[in-house]
């Protein structure tokens, strides 16, 4: 059977739960390694369509946790971010009730910045990391769909679409508020503390 004539329903895939060679050796008694399959060609197109939607599955699992993981650190960026500018407003606002002396306010405002700025620095890595794994995801989502049902079923990511990202506008947004809330520091906040 041609490959570029199948069609596939995707309404009928079979239960990825435990794996479809594991399904197919306790169906025909055989017992299942991985060491069995290595090397081995499949012996018809079920066996082969099967292992092409169980590795599709996977391949979509993983593009949907690493969107997941941007979200995720981007609230972790959130709320260390605001704690720590918060303290550092506290800082300031209360140094003189709490006889804290200016040069040790400044230097615990410059601190606690510098913090933020690392958890910053932290979460863009990740975001870049996130976009990298999901553009191998992608690329080979499509290789799959281009082996499976035709060439070019589906057109692989390209770096030049990067101001549709999402990802591309968490970044910009972090490095803002970081630069943001450093120039507020030294322009405004530092040197009215008196001392």
């Amino acid at each position: 059977m041609n490959r570029s004539a199948r069609s596939v329903n995707l309404g009928r895939l079979p239960n990825s739960r435990g794996g479809g060679l594991r399904r197919r050796a306790r169906q025909t008694g055989e017992r299942w390694s991985r060491e069995a399959y290595q090397g081995r060609e499949p012996q018809d197109d079920a066996v082969q369509l099967e292992f092409h939607l169980e590795r599709y599955r996977y391949i979509l699992q993983q593009i949907q946790a690493a969107n997941e993981n941007v979200h995720r650190f981007l609230g972790i960026y959130q709320a260390l971010a605001t704690t720590l500018v918060g303290a550092a407003l506290a800082i300031f606002v209360g140094h003189r009730d709490w006889g804290v002396p200016p040069a040790t306010a400044r230097a615990g405002i410059i601190a606690l910045l510098w913090l933020v700025t690392v958890v910053a620095a932290f979460t863009v890595l990740v975001v870049i990391v996130g976009v990298l794994t999901w553009l191998d995801y992608r690329n080979e989502e499509c290789q799959l769909l281009s082996d499976v049902l035709h060439p070019d079923f589906r057109a692989p990511p390209t770096l030049g679409n990067f101001y549709r990202w999402y990802e591309t506008y968490i970044v910009a947004f972090i490095v803002v508020t970081v630069a943001a809330m450093w120039w507020c520091a030294l322009e405004l906040v530092i040197p009215a503390i008196q001392g």
